[in-house]
């Protein structure tokens, strides 16, 4: 590889006739983003962007998730030492849009459950092809806080306020078979498929006018990154507010109690 993609401890990267498989790795902990992997995401697309071998890029998570969200452990520790709020919004930011203006095309190779932030980063991808086993959430609410990081912008994107307002107000999780019939992911194969269904489409987009593709891609989302700069500030500052509620510290400890 002409990029080393070195320094990374949570993401694996492994290059095949010009696709790239992007892989979360903490599959002990379901993939949850921790500090680390969060300051990972926040590189790894602009890196990727800047890779000349690299055309189509397949994002996953290792082992039985794709991503459960943020790491409770993590939780803990900024509900302690709330400084680094202005550095994780800085890099709620550039995760989001390092994946909104990637030229090359993404698809979310959705593994399992994605759960929010990791629910999130699976949607701004550009195609999601999921197990029928997987499921996908964003919980924000559940654990006291605003969605601000860029699931109250994409979801009611893909399926419209009336849905999102449903599905972000209450947390609920839904299942692939649903996901699809409303318009949140594309397609779901079982699971013994997944990567052949993958891995032709990155065949077929790696083998095709990929800058016709790649350009079509990045004018298809000029109006989606418009909508990101109007309510990504406010939406993150939202989000650090409840953090500081007593509503969030309560549902992490008890989420924590119970081992989850």
């Amino acid at each position: 590889m002409n990029s080393s993609y070195s320094g990374y401890e949570h993401i694996r990267f492994e290059r095949k006739d010009g696709i790239l498989r992007v892989t979360l790795d903490r599959p002990d902990v379901l993939n949850a983003i921790n500090q680390r992997l969060h300051r990972e995401l926040a590189q790894a697309f602009f890196e990727i962007a800047l890779d000349p071998d690299t055309r189509v890029v397949i994002l996953t998570g290792a082992g039985r998730a794709f991503c459960a969200g943020g790491d409770l452990g993590w939780m803990e520790q900024m509900l302690a030492a709330p400084s680094p709020y202005g550095v994780m919004n800085a890099e709620a930011k550039r995760i989001v849009f390092g994946l909104i203006e990637l030229e090359k095309p993404i698809i979310c190779r959705l593994n399992g459950d994605a759960m929010g932030l990791g629910a999130t980063i699976a949607l701004l991808c550009d195609v999601v092809i999921a197990s029928d086993t997987a499921r996908i959430a964003d919980p924000h609410v559940r654990v006291g806080l605003v969605a601000g990081d860029g699931g109250a912008l994409i979801w009611p994107q893909l399926i419209g306020y009336a849905r999102a307002h449903e599905l972000l107000l209450g947390g609920g999780i839904v299942d692939a078979k649903r996901a699809v019939e409303i318009g949140l992911i594309n397609r779901i194969c079982v699971a013994e498929q997944l990567d052949a269904e993958v891995d032709r489409l990155a065949a077929q987009w790696s083998n095709g006018a990929i800058e016709a593709i790649s350009w079509t891609k990045i004018t298809v989302n000029i109006g989606l990154k418009q909508a990101m700069h109007a309510i990504m500030d406010a939406g993150m500052a939202y989000e650090a507010l409840s953090m500081r509620e007593p509503f969030h510290a309560a549902a992490v400890a008890k989420m924590r109690s119970r081992g989850a």
